[in-house]
């Protein structure tokens, strides 16, 4: 019994494993997201400067102190900076080796003739205290001349002494010459003025130097002491009435009860509970956008490489911004989010394009700072992107749609700030620039389409181009093998991209599947009417039944085809669901005719599926009107039109188009396409009454 009721199990598991797949995905990703989250708890009030505070009186919970702005400190610490005075240190050691070395010069030199009237002692003496005058005065570095810039009054350390000291007191090279001249023209030795002063020029070594590490010191230590608050809030002190706009005091006032409240939320007990919160909140966003594909693109949702696709994407989205948040968050507009749109659209369409960007954009609403005005900047570049942004083989449109993005960012950002600040005198420009980088970034979507179509199998307008080449090698073959088949896909390829172009289908995409959706007859292709160029017809040799047979495989010898080819499934829909469930209508009233008690409308009918998009429906009427029109002998505008007609809403009719999103406004406005391309194809004019 155990073992059955484990082979039961195991068997159920394999049915249900496309759904298990989805919600170990759904389990994994919301885990992920929610683990590159920041962890601290959130204010239960949303303010914005500039804006009316929509809460009622707000009193303060508890006592706290008032933050400072960061332009108010930044204020203070050049206030600091630029009063600290700077720092010289003074070497005493220098003015002895100085000493001794001139009077070793002079030592040398006491038997010339100048010095031999002279004491040998005493101009020895006059020059040590000449020595000494310079050092007292302090002999500044060449290299220190300009440190002190417009500041007078500098700082002098000597040994543990520090003492103030006006800076153009220092004696430097720009001046030590004249300063020797004049000590010794004052003396009793003035007829020695060019011998000491040629002396001394070359043997005094500066002893007073600029100290950058105690300058730097100091002023860390002063900069230390800036205190970060100013004021204080008591418990129950009104902080702001309803209606009053969030500006100035207020505003400081109100950041800093938010960063109070989020520090005291915060704690090891807490953490859990907020780490709750956050998979709630991003399950429920999964879970909506799981849900949307599985009421409005049931096919992408049965697809667990698709979905899989889209949720890879968002948490690549998600884990660039966390990352540049935590470590440069003042390039968060540089990150390319309309990328998001741009790729899912390229694969998929703009209404999931959309509706997965603005989720995305609520869950990044948790980690950005100002996240308002991030969320509405980025949903208006992800609406502008969706609305823009088309048929991404011709680069030129991608360049003047990504343009267009960066402008609407920059007109978005202009705004939010006047309403902030109030003028544009101190708007910052760096905005703009990182702007124009995340539109040159966004260019990286064309690279990300490849790199996914050949990571995930999907196919993209750009390769919907390189397919609809008729030069590829399948399509050649069946130029080779079934001409007529060739023309006739042409053909239907025409009509179809005409008429999704009238409805705003995906006319690339239906052209595409249009001129594949019959290479299953090139297996036999004399047992289709338009590949006969004689009157010899093999199916007069066959019963009904097989005849059918015949052309019913063309489906399946046609996916097959596909498949070995390695076509994208979105082009193998079209070759699956071009005639749906209908019957081949020939054969099987043929068969009625010969021996109607032998008759199964299943032998004679296609498998299927229908239709399930506008494009596999509009393939679908294109398809049969084109193949249809060629029985008329005599076309005229009115047996088109009647043809065209009939062949609609007999498939109507069926139930053909059951599954696929279309209108009959759509269905009439296709009608009139293919009626006006049939016309034109036969070349027929209005008959005129006579």
């Amino acid at each position: 019994m155990k073992k059955l009721n484990l082979s039961d199990f195991l068997n159920k598991l394999y049915q249900n494993h496309a759904l298990l797949y989805k919600i170990v995905l759904f389990i994994l990703t919301t885990f992920a997201i929610v683990y590159l989250f920041p962890k601290g708890a959130h204010f239960k009030y949303e303010f914005q400067r500039g804006k009316p505070w929509q809460y009622d009186n707000l009193y303060a919970p508890f006592d706290f102190a008032i933050q400072k702005s960061d332009q108010k400190l930044e204020e203070e610490r050049q206030i600091v900076i630029s009063n600290n005075k700077l720092y010289f240190s003074y070497n005493k050691n220098i003015v002895k080796s100085v000493k001794e070395k001139v009077n070793n010069k002079i030592s040398q030199n006491l038997q010339d003739s100048i010095l031999s009237k002279y004491n040998g002692k005493k101009i020895i003496s006059f020059s040590d205290r000449l020595v000494e005058q310079v050092y007292i005065k302090g002999y500044l570095s060449k290299n220190d001349i300009n440190k002190s810039g417009k500041k007078q009054l500098v700082a002098l350390r000597k040994g543990n002494v520090i003492t103030d000291v006006v800076f153009d007191s220092f004696i430097s090279n720009t001046n030590l010459k004249d300063f020797i001249e004049q000590q010794i023209n004052n003396s009793k030795y003035p007829l020695l003025k060019s011998y000491f002063t040629t002396i001394l020029l070359n043997e005094l070594e500066p002893n007073v130097f600029y100290d950058d590490d105690l300058t730097k010191k100091i002023i860390q230590e002063e900069l230390s002491k800036i205190s970060s608050t100013e004021g204080l809030v008591a418990e129950n002190e009104r902080i702001i009435s309803k209606g009053d706009v969030v500006e100035g005091h207020k505003f400081r006032i109100l950041n800093s009860l938010q960063n109070e409240s989020e520090s005291q939320v915060w704690n090891q007990t807490n953490y859990y509970w907020i780490v709750f919160g956050y998979i709630i909140l991003v399950a429920l966003a999964l879970l909506m956008l799981l849900l949307f594909l599985k009421k409005y693109r049931g096919s992408i949702f049965e697809n667990n490489t698709k979905v899989t696709f889209i949720f890879f994407n968002i948490l690549l989205i998600v884990l660039i911004v966390t990352l540049v948040v935590k470590y440069k968050v003042d390039f968060l507009y540089v990150i390319p989010l309309p990328i998001l749109p741009i790729v899912l659209k390229a694969f998929f369409d703009a209404r999931l394009g959309l509706f997965t960007h603005v989720l995305t954009v609520l869950l990044l609403g948790f980690i950005v700072p100002n996240s308002f005005e991030f969320i509405f900047l980025q949903i208006i570049a992800g609406i502008i992107t969706i609305l823009t942004v088309s048929e991404l083989h011709r680069r030129a449109n991608l360049f003047i749609s990504i343009s267009r993005i960066t402008l609407v960012y920059m007109v978005a950002y202009f705004a939010f700030y006047i309403i902030q600040e109030g003028n544009i005198l101190k708007i910052n420009w760096q905005y703009f620039i990182l702007f124009a980088l995340n539109g040159v970034l966004s260019f990286l979507s064309l690279f990300l389409i490849y790199v996914y179509e050949k990571t995930f199998g999907l196919v993209s307008d750009v390769s919907l181009l390189e397919l609809s080449n008729t030069n590829s090698k399948l399509l050649r073959e069946l130029a080779e093998k079934a001409p007529g088949t060739f023309q006739h896909s042409m053909q239907v390829a025409n009509l179809a991209e005409a008429s999704a172009n009238a409805i705003g289908a995906n006319a690339m995409l239906i052209r595409t599947g249009a001129l594949y959706h019959d290479i299953g007859k090139m297996l036999n292709p004399k047992y289709f009417t338009e590949n006969q160029s004689t009157n010899v017809n093999p199916h007069n040799e066959l019963p009904p039944k097989d005849s059918a047979k015949i052309i019913i495989d063309h489906v399946i010898d046609g996916i097959e085809l596909a498949k070995k080819n390695r076509l994208p499934d979105r082009i193998i829909d079209f070759i699956r669901t071009h005639h749906g469930t209908s019957l081949v209508y020939y054969f099987y009233k043929q068969q009625e005719s010969e021996n109607s008690q032998d008759l199964d409308s299943k032998d004679f009918s296609y498998k299927g599926p229908i239709p399930f998009s506008k494009e596999t429906a509009i393939l679908m009427m294109c398809d049969a009107a084109e193949a249809a029109s060629k029985s008329l002998k005599e076309p005229s505008a009115q047996l088109i039109d009647d043809l065209i007609e009939k062949i609609v809403a007999g498939q109507m009719a069926n139930g053909q188009f059951m599954n696929a999103d279309i209108t009959f406004k759509e269905i009439q406005t296709i009608k009139k396409v293919i009626k006006k391309k049939l016309n034109g194809i036969y070349h027929l004019r209005i008959e005129y009454p006579e």
